[in-house]
């Protein structure tokens, strides 16, 4: 395997294949070339349906999320308040139910106005 990281479900077991890349956790297949134009532009950040997500949106859960260290559950259709995409493994800042959180794409949705 290498370091290269699925850009859907971002685990690490990768396969390569003349041109394109595909993940054997999740399937998802992409092109080799695109893959590097992205590493030299800006990080872009997706959600769960492959919307790309920027600071001020809104997205919603897409399925009910236990929160560590709590008994709280964020439920499905809750939405956040403007979000702000940041480093790290949770892409997504915001507040929800009124708390602030940090959240994985992999979670959301983006609602459209």
């Amino acid at each position: 395997m290498n370091d290269r990281s699925c850009p859907l479900c971002e685990m690490n077991e990768i396969l390569d294949h003349p041109g394109r890349h595909e993940c054997v956790t999740c399937g998802h297949e992409w092109d080799a070339a695109v893959e590097e134009a992205a590493e030299a532009s800006s990080r872009i950040v997706k959600d769960a349906y492959g919307n790309v997500l920027a600071d001020g949106d809104v997205v919603a859960m897409i399925k009910d999320l236990k929160l560590k260290g709590s008994s709280e559950v964020l439920k499905v259709g809750t939405k956040s308040k403007p979000i702000r995409l940041v480093d790290g493994d949770h892409e997504i800042s915001c507040r929800m139910d009124g708390m602030a959180i940090g959240l994985k794409a992999c979670f959301v949705k983006k609602v459209m106005h």
